[in-house]
């Protein structure tokens, strides 16, 4: 092994402290030739088509590279700089490269199909057949049964692809950073509460400037819409937002040719593999059978929600109308008005929430929520790491060591936006026994500014215990066998179970007394503020449904029946769509598709539904913990919580999500509690 390359050295967690950009090509390379040289031997007609010689070692050699090339992806993500993103940018083509000619090798195809249709197959545990069974699909998928001829297009497809999702992420960061707004007059930050306008003071100092520097990234951009007074300013940062990426801004930023390109590439790949449209490609390994029956899904709910939604904007226009004096509500309006209308009906601010959650009493209380439901104890770790602000954590369970993960929770220029969880090892069993798994939980919230800590907004716990469910899902695993082992294998519209089931405890009494204290005094959140939240946990509810729904259904949309280069547009499109369920209409310039990520750069094309569809799952399944309460005096039942981590988190992706529910809930899933939780079982 060339251990002077830290990229290559598997012995440990990875070396953040050394890993440089010139460490990219070399080690990815090495391993590429490794993997070739290796399926090179495999596919020869005398080697045998078993477990242990086959599959075994291309598991083996496939962790390695994944391994290494995860660690430049996870770095190409929290630390955007130059000399990364140029590092990652010139390996992307190869290693793209190389798995669309693995996915097409019909010797290793043959060699497994000859797996399948072996004596050994039958004597194959469960998981191990499962494994063969996904390896057979996404060999058809990658275009191993494609003629001779049309397997070089498929994998020019495959490589420009992934080309375009690093540039559409890399513009949208690019456009995001680009743009500021500075206010040197303190009476425009009226509304503003103390903390976003310290953080604009620092930012406005760190570059030198007098005044408050406000950005685009959510810690700065989200508060602006939401509470200041100054309209001119909310319409400012709202335009430079709503267009990012576009043909508004820097032309080498504009995402619109490369949104028009990718679905086309996606158009063509659908052809190639014999399909009517992507969104058939994209369903082939989910639990929805086909965009019929998600788009009726989706509509179904749509109409259950749309009489809540036209509810909420008819008070919001009427409350702006007469106790606001706007006359007609601009897009930068609403989510001030909604927080005003809120303070109005339940007389208190997410400011005032935000207060009682300091930085150090939320992580207390997500790491107790998960010691009590799951049995495990979480301990800070100590390890190199990629940035000051990260921290590293492990999980014992009966004192044994389950797992480990990094926590990276505030915005910075050189991070993408938004908020995930990837895996960096994932568990499987070794000749040297268990290799515990390890993930990256990363956010965007506000950093600390000066000596007060920072302090998260309820949405912001919300996330955090989000991200954390995708990674207890990574982590909880007991499947030995890495194919299938944590989320891996599992279908993509169940992925969301976990993540978010988890952000119903955030909604908790039992939880949230004990992971609150005043940034200030120290006090808990008081009762009457917590009853005053859960009074409003449902408002604007209907329309916060319809926001997604129409999100999923023109992703869904473009997908299947969207022709680029045609006479209607992307945009027309999306028109389209919210005429048919949206009640919250933004202006035509509004280019929200060229900030889309996760169709366009995240996993999610024609998968976005998985949100609303993995919600009725999460719901149900949470409904069995509120179900427990009356005899357990709680809904933090460490009982149930065992049987979820058994049935649900234990299993990954060994097994079809579907039976893991059933076998959680004992029978399938019903939607009721998902409309239940979402206020809209009761006729308006």
């Amino acid at each position: 092994m060339n251990t002077e390359n830290p990229l290559l050295d598997f012995s440990c967690l990875p070396r953040f402290d050394i890993i440089e950009p010139g460490h990219v090509a070399p080690a990815i390379r090495q391993l590429l030739d490794e993997n070739r040289a290796l399926l090179a031997r495999l596919q020869q007609p005398d080697a045998p088509a078993t477990w242990d010689d086959f599959v075994t070692p291309m598991t083996d050699a496939g962790e390695r590279l994944s391994r290494a090339w995860g660690v430049v992806v996870h770095l190409h993500g929290v630390n955007d700089v130059p000399e990364w993103r140029e590092a990652y940018n010139a390996l992307l083509p190869e290693v793209s490269r190389f798995f669309a000619e693995l996915g097409q090798n019909l010797a290793l195809f043959a060699k497994l199909k000859a797996l399948a249709a072996s004596s050994e197959y039958a004597t194959l545990s469960p998981t191990r057949q499962r494994i063969v069974a996904h390896d057979l699909r996404d060999f058809r998928l990658s275009g191993a049964e494609l003629p001779e001829d049309r397997k070089p297009r498929f994998q020019a497809i495959q490589e420009e692809q992934s080309a375009l999702a690093s540039k559409f992420s890399e513009n949208l960061l690019d456009a995001t950073n680009a743009h500021a707004e500075w206010v040197t007059e303190e009476s425009r930050l009226a509304g503003l509460p103390a903390d976003v306008k310290a953080a604009a003071r620092a930012a406005a100092e760190q570059e030198g400037r007098v005044g408050w520097k406000f950005t685009l990234h959510a810690p700065s951009y989200i508060p602006v819409l939401q509470y200041a007074d100054d309209r001119e300013l909310r319409a400012a940062l709202y335009r430079a937002y709503a267009t990012r990426a576009s043909e508004f801004g820097k032309p080498d930023w504009d995402n619109g040719p490369l949104i028009d390109r990718i679905l086309t590439l996606r158009a063509e790949e659908a052809v190639l593999l014999g399909y009517a449209s992507y969104a058939e490609v994209s369903l082939v390994p989910k639990m929805a059978e086909s965009p019929a029956q998600v788009a009726s899904f989706l509509r179904e709910l749509a109409a259950k929600a749309r009489p809540f939604a036209e509810r909420d904007m008819a008070e919001l226009r009427e409350f702006a109308r007469c106790e606001l004096g706007l006359a007609q509500l601009a897009s930068w309006d609403l989510a001030w008005a909604s927080e005003k209308l809120k303070l109005a009906r339940y007389a208190f601010s997410d400011d005032e929430v935000k207060q009682y959650f300091p930085e150090h009493k939320v992580i207390e209380g997500l790491f107790r929520a998960i010691e009590t439901l799951f049995g495990v104890q979480i301990e800070a770790d100590e390890a190199v790491v990629w940035h000051p602000a990260v921290r590293l954590f492990r999980i014992r369970r009966a004192g044994r060591l389950v797992g480990q993960f990094y926590l990276d929770l505030y915005a910075r220029e050189t991070k993408r936006g938004g908020a995930w969880m990837a895996d960096a090892i994932g568990r499987r069993l070794t000749v040297a026994g268990v290799q515990t798994p390890v993930a990256y939980l990363c956010c965007n919230f506000p950093a600390p500014v000066g000596d007060r800590s920072a302090t998260f907004s309820h949405d912001d716990v919300l996330t955090l215990f989000h991200e954390t469910g995708h990674g207890l899902h990574h982590l909880l695993t007991e499947v030995d066998e890495l194919p299938v082992s944590g989320i891996v294998g599992v279908e993509w519209d169940a992925v969301e179970l976990p993540s978010q089931f988890f952000e119903n405890f955030c909604w908790e009494w039992d939880v949230l007394e004990r992971m609150t204290a005043h940034v200030d005094s120290g006090e808990k959140l008081p009762r009457t503020l917590y009853d005053k939240m859960i009074a409003a946990k449902n408002f604007q509810s209907g329309m916060q449904f319809l926001r997604q729904i129409e999100f999923a259904l023109f992703d869904l949309r473009l997908h299947s029946e969207y022709a680029p280069g045609g006479e209607r547009s992307v945009i027309d499109l999306l028109d389209e769509v919210r005429r048919e369920v949206a009640v919250v209409v933004p202006p035509a310039w509004n280019r929200f598709p060229h900030s889309f990520g996760h169709i366009f750069a995240g996993g999610y094309a024609a998968g976005y539904y998985s949100y609303k569809w993995a919600e009725v799952l999460s719901a149900d399944a949470y409904a069995a913990f509120e179900e427990a309460a009356p005899i357990a005096g709680t809904v933090m039942d460490a009982a149930t919580g065992a049987r979820f981590r058994r049935e649900i988190l234990a299993v990954g992706g060994s097994r079809p999500a579907l039976e893991s529910f059933t076998a959680f809930r004992g029978r399938a899933p019903s939607p009721d509690a998902l409309l239940r939780h979402n206020g809209m079982f009761a006729d308006v």
